[in-house]
């Protein structure tokens, strides 16, 4: 099966969304693929801090990163104090968690259907849009 430029585009703006939480030591960081079991998005990034300071490093290096590549945030929820913090990119959906409210959200076992996007060590990265 063919991939577009479009589809490629999308699923590395969630790559280069993993990079960026990565530098950040965001824990099991993740990108699953959610293109054909929902319409909701194309991929949720999802990932983890072991404290407030370290969730709250992690979405604002998201969001400097959307301002520096010009890729625009349909909505984001930032209430530190729940333990799960959330950007909308409308196909790329970013979730940063505290570990217990991963744990108790359990995303990877409620979209266990979707697949997880398995990341090359050395990938040519499209220009997100």
């Amino acid at each position: 099966m063919r991939v577009s430029k479009k589809d490629r585009t999308i699923r590395d703006k969630a790559i280069l969304i993993r990079e960026v939480v990565l530098k950040k030591k965001a824990i099991k960081a993740m990108i699953l693929d959610l293109r054909k079991i929902s319409n909701l998005c194309d991929y949720f990034v999802l990932c983890s801090g072991d404290s407030q300071q370290q969730i709250d490093a992690i979405y604002e290096e998201v969001i400097k990163l959307s301002k520096e590549k010009n890729i625009l945030i349909h909505h984001k929820q930032n209430n530190s104090a729940s333990g799960w913090l959330v950007i909308d990119f409308f196909n790329v959906i970013v979730h940063i968690f505290s570990e217990e409210m991963r744990n108790f959200y359990d995303m990877e076992h409620l979209w266990k259907e979707a697949t997880r996007v398995r990341v090359p060590k050395k990938i040519k990265l499209h220009t997100p849009q």
